[in-house]
This record gives structure tokens, C-alpha cells and sequence, in this order.
């Protein structure tokens, strides 16, 4: 057994155990968080290609390497419980400590504010938060008119798209409301959500290849 040590952060030294796979896995994980090292970007990319990309405060999520340093296997499906516009000002809002990757209006424009590699924070669970994508949708968990054709339509192609990126089973173990989420304090997306008809059309698109 070798050890050898990484400095993080402020010239913390971290002693890693270098142990076959999993010690090369736990060293992966550590050298990304050492500065300097950032995956490269580009400025308003996104990952579907149906999706405007509209940047989320750095304050409300935080880089990583996605699927390289943290598995996704979830899909967290949120309501805004406001309208299409108020999501995006609020998750640009530094404050405000919480964001999702996306946000559907009920007309069917999506935007993504966050890059599925990076951690959003969403589903008030870091766990949680790192093996997840989260999805917001306009609208008010009480009203049900607010849950539009559209708006299905357009979120089962995304969610499609990423459960292909990811190889995430269309299912309710894997497609989950915020108020699923363990230690949530959330209700959405609430009662009226019609679960059945979601992920019907979440698994047609799939068979018609719904990646972006």
C-alpha cells in the first residue's frame, strides 16, 4: 500500500490511499476539486438541443464532472409553483441557494440553466443532488390546468433524452417527485400530476430515441 498526498483548497494536505481501482477513483475525485482544474466549457452550450440556455447564479449549484465522478440515476420532477419567468429570475438570484438544471413553461420552451455534468441544488438532499437531474414546471401543484399537453409533451422528450444519456430505466423508482426525495419538506409535483401519462409518453419517446 502507498499513500501520497493532494493539497485542497487553501494547502490542506489530504492523505489518499492508493488502493487499485477504488483508491484511483477516490484520487479522481479529489484532483477535481483542486483549483485550476476545470473540465472545459463552452458558453451556452447546452445538452438538449431543443433547450435556451439561460445561466443559473454559480451560487446555486456547483461544478463537477458528471457521470465521471458521481453516477446519475434520478430524475427529480419539480413544479415551480410560480410562473415560467419568476423560476428563471429566482434561480439567477445568488440568494437564493437552490436551482434545477431545467425548466419547462407550459407551452413547451424549455430552459436549461444549469449543464447536467454540474451538481444543482434541487431536491434539498446532497446525495440526492449529485446522482440527480431535476426538472421544473410552471405552474401551482393545486391547479391542474396548469399541467398542459405542451408542457408533458415537451418535458417527456427531455426527460427521455436524458434517461438515454445516463441509461436511467423509465420508471417510477428512477423518475421521482421533489416530495419523494428523502428528508424533503416539498409537496410537488403534487396530486394532479398524472404520473400514468408522464412516463407513457417519457417510455414513446424513448422508443423513438428522444436524446437530443
Amino acid at each position: 500500500m502507498t499513500r501520497r498526498k493532494l493539497l485542497i483548497g487553501g494547502g490542506v494536505a489530504v492523505g489518499i490511499s492508493v488502493l487499485g481501482a477504488a483508491g484511483r477513483d477516490d484520487a479522481s475525485r479529489l484532483w477535481w476539486r483542486l483549483p485550476g482544474n476545470h473540465k472545459p466549457r463552452k458558453e451556452g452550450e447546452v445538452d438538449d438541443e431543443r433547450a435556451r440556455w439561460v445561466a443559473a447564479s454559480s451560487a446555486n449549484w456547483r461544478r463537477a464532472d458528471r457521470p465521471a465522478d458521481y453516477r446519475i440515476d434520478r430524475v427529480v420532477i419539480h413544479v415551480t409553483q410560480g410562473s415560467f419567468s419568476s423560476a428563471l429570475k429566482v434561480f439567477q438570484d445568488p440568494g437564493h441557494g437552490a436551482a434545477a438544471h431545467y425548466v419547462v413553461g407550459k407551452d413547451g420552451h424549455v430552459a436549461q440553466m444549469i449543464r447536467e455534468l454540474d451538481v444543482a441544488y434541487h431536491a434539498g438532499n446532497r446525495g440526492w443532488n449529485e446522482r440527480s437531474v431535476g426538472v421544473e414546471h410552471e405552474g401551482f401543484v393545486d391547479r391542474p390546468g396548469d399541467f398542459t399537453p405542451a408542457m408533458y409533451a415537451a418535458s417527456a422528450r427531455l426527460v427521455a433524452g436524458i434517461c438515454g444519456r445516463y441509461d436511467i430505466p423509465v420508471d417510477r423508482e428512477h423518475i421521482v417527485g421533489h416530495s419523494e426525495v428523502p428528508d424533503a419538506d416539498h409537496t410537488d409535483p403534487g396530486r394532479h400530476w398524472d404520473w400514468d401519462r408522464y412516463l407513457r409518453l417519457v417510455r414513446r419517446e424513448s422508443r423513438r430515441g428522444g436524446r437530443a
